[in-house]
């Protein structure tokens, strides 16, 4: 799993990994946002997360919790539910901005 995108190592769009970049990487992958977003209301099951998902593939979900876990933002509790590690709360804290504008532009297109 060493292409999971982490800062300080080459990503796409920087050979350095800055920080921004390598959050913009992991980010950026199909179904990564969605997993995140589904889970910040508390633990999920894999089963339950995948329908929330759309029926995402079990493999490219297995794949996205993966590399979140290996970033740390989310983790498996102990009745392996996937929940979101603290850090990966202040990532949904820090996307709230976007959501607010995602409202305003849904009602500026009306």
């Amino acid at each position: 799993m060493n292409d999971v995108p982490l800062p300080g190592g080459p990503v796409r769009g920087s050979r350095t990994g800055r920080p921004i970049m390598a959050a913009l990487d992991l980010l950026g992958r199909r179904w990564a946002l969605r997993v995140l977003w589904e889970l910040r209301d508390g633990p999920v099951g894999f089963r339950a997360l995948q329908q929330r998902c759309d029926d995402v593939s079990p493999t490219v979900l297995n794949t996205r919790l993966a590399e979140l876990r290996r970033a740390g933002i989310v983790e498996q509790d102990e009745a392996r539910a996937h929940r979101l590690t603290p850090l990966g709360a202040d990532l949904l804290a820090a996307l709230a901005p976007l959501q607010n504008w995602a409202r305003r532009w849904a009602r500026a297109g009306r």
